[in-house]
């Protein structure tokens, strides 16, 4: 498949009969951006930095086909901040500057969260050599020296990541040990002092989903926007597994429903349909369903901002490393060698064919 997908398509207004010779229909543009753009819906991917540096194909693809970039990893704590009071913007910096030469926004990914900690943080929590006081200082610099270096620089922020349980209690982190459950309130209100711009979200898994976990991030969500903090959306990740089954279109923008009812916008943010290993054609055609289903939920809801799968290809997915028993993977719009698969058909096929709200605010 060639980095642009084209599809020809008559000129508008014109039938075959009105063109004159040498006249030529032009090409129109079908890749997931152009088609997005339409509904003024953002398309984005996750970005393995590594393969942006390494894999001309993976890189013309990314500037091709999504309007929106994410990092995977390169703006986590460990990676940004490795020493006490020593950061490490240089990769990230490379995204994006990518992301500026391409004409896409950044979702910056994420400020704070319990995972892909440093370990001189984790350890000195552990030890007692940090302190409450001390913990919350060093989270208010971080997150004032990250968000403040790419101030104007991104469109949205992953500010809280996963602070709910799957029973819908508030995750037992060192944060909520140590700094109370106001530390969220907190981290949105530094995180729009260090950068008034940027769309701050609250982010999490499964909450697409009603259940105890859904009915306690409409509840989080609420009290902060009561509360006063400066909380502009959510993100509903969106990991699905065939073998749980999938939700109807409705169902889900019924989800999405209950978190704009709040005042505020909503995402897409780590899309992927995994299966159970091997593939075959029926696995195929029931992932492309659930990408449709993600795709035409967002449609459905005109305070959905953005749709972003969580990487493209299966070449680099984080999948089959990570769900091993059994061995699950083939989660991507394209194969292992940058082939449409079924799920990016049907992608493009709701983003061309929907008569949805066209207008996201």
């Amino acid at each position: 498949m060639a980095a642009a997908v084209l599809l020809t398509f008559q000129l508008p207004g014109a039938s075959a009969g009105q063109l004159g010779r040498g006249d030529q229909a032009q090409p129109v543009d079908q890749s997931l951006r152009a088609l997005g753009n339409r509904h003024d819906l953002r398309i984005g991917t996750a970005v393995d930095m590594a393969a942006l540096a390494s894999d001309t194909t993976y890189r013309e693809r990314i500037a091709k086909e999504f309007s929106t970039v994410t990092p995977e990893n390169v703006m986590k704590w460990e990676t940004i901040e490795p020493s006490p009071g020593s950061f490490d913007f240089s990769a990230a910096d490379q995204l994006v500057n990518f992301a500026r030469q391409n004409g896409q926004q950044v979702r910056g990914h994420t400020l704070l969260w319990h995972n892909q900690l440093p370990t001189w943080l984790t350890d000195g929590v552990a030890n007692g050599s940090i302190t409450a006081d001390r913990l919350r200082t060093i989270l208010r610099d971080h997150i004032f020296a990250e968000a403040g270096h790419f101030r104007g620089k991104i469109w949205q922020w992953d500010v809280v990541n996963e602070a709910i349980n799957d029973d819908g209690t508030m995750r037992d982190t060192i944060w909520l040990q140590k700094l109370g459950p106001g530390y969220i309130a907190d981290a949105f209100r530094w995180a729009h002092q260090a950068d008034p711009h940027a769309l701050l979200f609250y982010n999490d898994y499964n909450i697409e989903f009603t259940g105890a976990k859904h009915d306690t991030a409409v509840a989080l969500v609420k009290s902060l926007k009561a509360q006063g903090v400066p909380i502009h959306g959510v993100g509903l990740q969106g990991h699905l597994g065939l073998q749980y089954g999938l939700p109807d279109a409705p169902t889900l923008a019924a989800n999405l429903k209950h978190f704009t009812d709040t005042g505020l916008a909503v995402a897409w943010t780590e899309v992927d349909v995994r299966m159970p290993l091997p593939n075959d054609v029926y696995k195929s055609q029931a992932q492309a369903q659930g990408y449709s289903i993600v795709a035409q939920a967002c449609l459905l809801n005109p305070r959905c901002l953005s749709l972003t799968v969580w990487g493209y290809t299966d070449k680099y997915s984080w999948i089959p490393g990570w769900f091993t028993d059994p061995p699950q993977g083939a989660a991507n719009l394209l194969d292992e060698n940058y082939q449409a698969k079924p799920a990016y058909q049907a992608m493009r096929t709701v983003l061309a064919l929907s008569t949805g709200p066209h207008k996201r605010s």
